[in-house]
């Protein structure tokens, strides 16, 4: 027998972790954009952002090993 409450809980578990997948690749893409923008007028900032972004990469990384590199979307 299929257990559908669990099937269920599999699939809506992989739609939350598309869904903060993209919602970290937005975050990485405009850190990036950020860190190039203050490149010229500040380092420090521009450096720090570039770290933040690195971070943000990271768990993008483990997030796309957990849930396969797929191209689905969260409906």
């Amino acid at each position: 027998m299929i257990n559908y409450r669990a099937e269920y809980r599999a699939l809506t578990s992989k739609k939350v972790k598309i869904k903060k997948r993209l919602k970290l690749y937005k975050e990485y893409l405009r850190l990036i954009e950020d860190a190039y923008n203050l490149r010229q007028t500040d380092h420090a900032l521009s450096d720090f952002s570039e770290f933040r972004a690195t971070k943000v990469l990271h768990q993008l990384n483990k997030l796309k090993f957990i849930i396969g590199d797929s191209k689905l979307q969260a409906n």
